[in-house]
């Protein structure tokens, strides 16, 4: 199992971090390391600015490569809200030097996930809201349709490059509201007004 991570698919996200609009989807990896199947956060010693990104995830169902747009949708079961921890100080370092960021973005347990969805039950696959919130505060309030790349478009260029597995995750991307963690904190992910995800911040 490999995660497929899609970086600045949100106009607004990409320009609170000072980044410049892609043309083209901005892709990075996770290891099944990164999968934390906990309820529960542990801030690694690294990093002193922990930051959250809520993001829609697909599940992939059946194996392809070279998938055509019309066809995508096809290769997933389930969606899920879920949370690409990001240290956003070490990242800011290494995009500095020109380097590789994904020991910001890619280290163990970065990566939470909420309850799967079927994908039969979404009312309207292109334009899917989630929220994210903290500590009940709204902070993060997306919907797939102001996505740069949908779906189709995702899972068709992904597929150019890495061939889709059954049991694939593809993080979607992030929307604007994404900030700092601290401990104690407690995260709360929903889809459709429907929890799924809960993570406390240890």
């Amino acid at each position: 199992m490999k995660m497929i991570c899609v970086g600045r698919n949100y106009v607004l996200h990409a320009k609170e971090l000072g980044n410049a609009i892609p043309e083209e989807p901005v892709l990075f990896l996770k290891p099944s390391t990164a999968l934390n199947r906990e309820r529960e956060f542990y801030i690694p010693a690294f990093t002193q600015q922990m930051e959250y990104e809520a993001e829609i995830v697909l599940k992939i169902v059946k194996n392809g490569k070279f998938i055509d747009p019309a066809f995508a949708w096809k290769y997933v079961s389930e969606i899920t809200v879920g949370i690409d921890f990001t240290a956003r100080d070490v990242q800011s370092q290494l995009k500095s030097k020109g380097l590789p960021w994904e020991i910001a973005k890619a280290f163990d347990n970065s990566a939470s996930l909420g309850q799967w969805v079927p994908l039969d039950t979404v009312i309207d696959r292109d334009a899917i809201p989630f929220q994210l919130f903290l500590n009940d505060n709204l902070v993060q309030d997306g919907n797939t349709k102001d996505m740069l790349f949908s779906v189709p478009t995702l899972i068709s260029y992904i597929s150019k490059y890495f061939t889709l597995q059954t049991g694939d995750y593809i993080f979607t991307g992030t929307p604007a509201g994404v900030g700092q963690v601290k401990i104690g904190d407690r995260l709360q992910g929903f889809i459709a007004g429907v929890k799924l995800l809960e993570c406390h911040i240890s």
